[in-house]
């Protein structure tokens, strides 16, 4: 990559896509014939299924947008047809708006394709951006971006919130694999190929076959402290523009029409600029302003209540901030947003001259994409067409990429290529995972919940193996319950970290980043490779993971071990570079190079390169300097080759690495009460929270009283139990938790060793009919929960009973309680309904139900 320009002020930008007279005079003309009501409508962009036709014709709403898991009539199989047509619906509801008027604005679609059309069955899924970052190639990023292009188009969609161009600089963040790399570098060289291949030229962009780009998150999202996901970056503002919006300058060159501000905030020591979205400086001053972009400011999934005086009916302060487009998760939510917009507009609370501003970029990026001269989403070019969504050719384009992404980090004993003739036994918790290979964001929200019938064509590792050396040849056992590694050749262990998006993905401040420290059934893969090594066995690793982990054991048990990160579904990639073709040849190598530093530590989290173009650099706070005990055990840029100059690894790194044999004990404080009490008359100020699949945490105001689309919270209502609290899940997975006000943890191990229970009294109104779980942390998916779903279903229905859960039934599944700061969180994802009081944590003898 070219070493980059060092900016020692906010630079002016020009866009590949200039001004266009023609186009400036139209959308001002008809700005200037627009009511206050339709220039609002063109600010909100409701959800797929909290938006009707009768909603756009009413509100003359502007856009739309599929979120994750949001399908047409909620058919998770609809194929590009049914697609095009439900967005069509829109689009036509869109024109019936204005047909009293003497123009029209055409209607507008957006999804998160992030790493293709991850939504869409059938769509081409490319590896997330991590692996990308590591294939070191920004001519493979157009070609991806084009091909997701095409395949956007075919569904009818018009915009795709794609690029990423966060620089990750703390792998406890749970978002780490979206960004391409730490180095702004591949970032700022990426972002603009991303760019260039979603949208082309000014023609590319008007034509049918290319879409409106996003680049998301404005600004520092990537430089959290301590990897925070929706957290503050602390660091200088030279830092921020040199590191953390340098794919942001690449972008908006290359054309980008739109960018997505950040759930993030940002401080500079005494100066505490505030969550992103409400900062008139981060948006209007320097995006706009500053570095010239001309395109659409957009919010990102109800971020507006984040920020200092707005709720979830008022985005006022947001609006004042700059950014022009809210996404608004419900129907209720949107048009309060709307109906607040319209009174703060009309009372002058907001001035006119921001609306305008607003809504001029809106028709402008319209225009600029051709909107107004193209057909029904149905009757475009590439409509439907299935053989546009998941074209071989895109297939094959995945494939080569998850190829190249593949990082070799040991490579001994010239286990690699292996034979086609070998007899190969695949075993680990990713043998036969597909959800470990796709991550995130991939047809759901936490891509947890798929399976290869999700992915025409797709291929777990086991299964790929299999097409290689024939089922005859190939034993499969993930958790080596029955096969003898030493009847076969060679062993493939795949493992890898669960699917996670933002807000589950995260690795709490006090927590490993080993592998094997983060869920019990990671540490039972390391328990695996300890037995195949005690068999003798050559074995082969295979890592799946949105980011590098200790994992130094790991690979010293390996002959070979290989960072694969997130290459989706197609595991023939792999195959591809594992081993030989039918000739006998290696057919392909390893090319991939770590676009990220490799931990030497548990406590290694952020030991980054420093930026090249970044004179007299200074660490910033929550960073850690790549030198000394942080230094990376793999520097960025590494990565061996099964043949030519790398193909030897360097010498500091012969084997066995250096282990980290230091105990991780967080500090927290001691808790030795005999009971820590929960919600009203609870020794300990704690508060309620709930949190949901599309919706981040939300605290339950004083009086317990809180109405959302995934759950209700009121009082019970009941004098003999004045704390008591009656939660109605509405069946989306839902989170009900008490947290500590000021986020201190207590170290409950003594509360454990003196034989403490989890205990409350409870009332079953609706059991649930499922799953149910309960847990002492806020850790999930990280740490373990328990179903306690059949013990409340056997509770007398409708009258209050005492529960308890001794917390070492919690701790043998896995649970820890050195540092908990969640001492109590329910939830499923079935619809229930309960009535809690008298949380407690306590070893104090049961003294009846009050």
């Amino acid at each position: 990559m070219n070493r980059l320009e060092y900016y020692a002020q906010w630079p002016s930008l020009r866009s590949d896509i200039a001004v266009d007279p023609a186009v400036e005079e139209t959308v001002r003309g008809i700005l200037a014939l627009m009511t206050v009501e339709e220039k609002i409508g063109q600010m909100i962009q409701p959800d797929l299924v909290e938006l009707t036709a009768d909603d756009v014709r009413a509100y003359r709403i502007g856009s739309a947008l599929n979120g994750a898991g949001r399908w047409p009539d909620g058919d998770r199989r609809a194929d590009a047809g049914q697609w095009a047509r439900t967005v069509g619906v829109f689009w036509e509801a869109a024109r019936d708006a204005y047909r009293d008027r003497p123009f029209h604005i055409p209607f507008m679609w957006a999804s998160d394709a992030v790493h293709g059309h991850n939504n869409v069955h059938g769509a081409t899924v490319f590896p997330h951006n991590i692996g990308l970052g590591a294939a070191r190639d920004p001519e493979l990023i157009r070609r991806i971006g084009a091909a997701t292009a095409r395949e956007v188009a075919a569904t009818g969609m018009d915009w795709t919130f794609a690029p990423t161009v966060a620089t990750p600089r703390d792998l406890r963040w749970g978002r780490c694999y979206e960004g391409y790399s730490e180095d702004p570098e591949i970032v700022h060289a990426y972002a603009r190929a991303m760019v260039e291949g979603l949208q082309g030229d000014a023609e590319g962009l008007r034509s049918d076959s290319r879409v409106l780009s996003c680049a998301k998150h404005w600004v520092g999202d990537g430089g959290t402290y301590e990897g925070e996901d929706r957290g503050i970056a602390r660091c200088g503002e030279d830092l921020l523009r040199n590191i953390h919006a340098m794919g942001f300058f690449s972008s908006i060159e290359a054309g980008a029409q739109s960018v997505m501000v950040s759930y993030s905030g940002w401080e500079d020591g005494d100066r505490v600029e505030g969550r992103a979205h409400g900062s008139a400086y981060l948006i209007s001053d320097v995006l706009k302003d500053a570095l010239s972009f001309d395109g659409v400011v957009i919010g990102d999934w109800d971020a507006h209540p984040y920020v200092e005086g707005c709720t979830e009916g008022d985005a006022g302060n947001v609006i004042r901030a700059g950014v022009d487009i809210l996404m608004v998760s419900t129907r209720a939510k949107w048009q309060e947003v709307y109906r607040n917009a319209v009174g703060q507009v009309e009372s002058g609370a907001i001035a006119m001259s921001r609306i305008d501003d607003a809504v001029l970029r809106i028709l402008r990026v319209k225009a600029r994409a051709g909107l107004w001269e193209k057909p029904r989403p149905q009757d475009r070019l590439l409509a439907g067409r299935a053989d546009v969504l998941g074209a071989p050719a895109h297939r094959a384009l995945a494939r080569e990429a998850a190829r190249k992404s593949l990082v070799l980090l040991k490579h001994e004993g010239s286990v690699l290529p292996l034979a086609r003739t070998a007899k190969v036994l695949v075993t680990g918790s990713a043998a036969d995972s597909i959800g470990k290979q796709t991550g995130g964001y991939t047809v759901t929200w936490q891509g947890d919940d798929v399976s290869l019938d999700d992915f025409p064509g797709g291929i777990t590792t086991a299964g790929a193996v299999a097409e290689i050396v024939g089922t005859d040849r190939c034993t499969v056992d993930p958790f080596l319950e029955h096969a003898d590694p030493a009847a076969h050749d060679v062993v493939v262990m795949a493992m890898g970290e669960d699917p996670y998006a933002e807000m589950f993905g995260s690795v709490r401040p006090w927590r490993s980043i080993g592998y094997a420290d983060l869920k019990p059934s990671y540490a039972r893969d390391l328990h695996t490779l300890r037995r195949l090594r005690s068999s003798g066995a050559k074995v082969v690793t295979l890592l799946f993971s949105g980011r590098p982990l200790y994992a130094t054991e790991e690979i010293n048990l390996s002959d070979a071990f290989v960072a694969a990160w997130l290459p989706g579904p197609d595991a023939r990639a792999l195959t591809d570079v594992l081993f030989r073709d039918a000739a006998g040849e290696q057919a392909h190598d390893f090319r991939g190079r770590l676009g990220f530093s490799w931990p030497r530590s548990r406590r290694s989290t952020a030991a980054n390169r420093i930026p090249r173009h970044i004179p007299e650099y200074r660490v910033p706070p929550g960073e850690q300097e790549p030198t000394g005990p942080h230094a990376p055990l793999f520097p960025y840029g590494y990565g061996l080759h099964l043949s030519g100059p790398d193909s030897a690894a360097d010498p500091a790194y012969r084997s066995p690495l250096p282990v980290d044999e230091e105990e991780f004990l967080p500090q927290a404080a001691v808790f030795s009460a005999p009971a820590l009490v929960i919600g009203s008359g609870g020794d300990t100020s704690y508060t309620f929270h709930v949190s949901a699949t599309d919706n981040g945490p939300q605290q339950v105001p004083e009086g317990n009283r809180l109405e959302t689309p995934f759950i209700s919270v009121e009082p019970a209502g009941d004098p003999e139990h004045p704390d008591g609290v009656a939660l109605a899940f509405k069946g989306t997975r839902t989170f009900f938790y008490a947290q500590a006000h000021d986020g201190k943890p207590y170290d409950l191990r003594e509360l454990l060793a003196s034989g403490g229970r989890l205990r409350f009294g409870v009332r079953v109104v609706e059991p649930p009919a499922g799953p149910f779980y309960l847990t002492c942390h806020n850790d999930y998916p990280q740490q373990p929960v328990i179903d306690i779903s059949g013990r409340l279903r056997a509770l007398p229905p409708g009258e209050w009973a005492s529960f308890e859960v001794p917390l070492s039934e919690l701790a043998s599944a896995g649970v820890g309680f050195s540092f908990v700061d969640v001492p109590f969180l329910v939830y499923t994802e079935v619809p229930a309904r309960l009535e809690l009081s008298g949380i407690r944590l306590t070893a104090e003898p049961a003294q009846g139900l009050s």
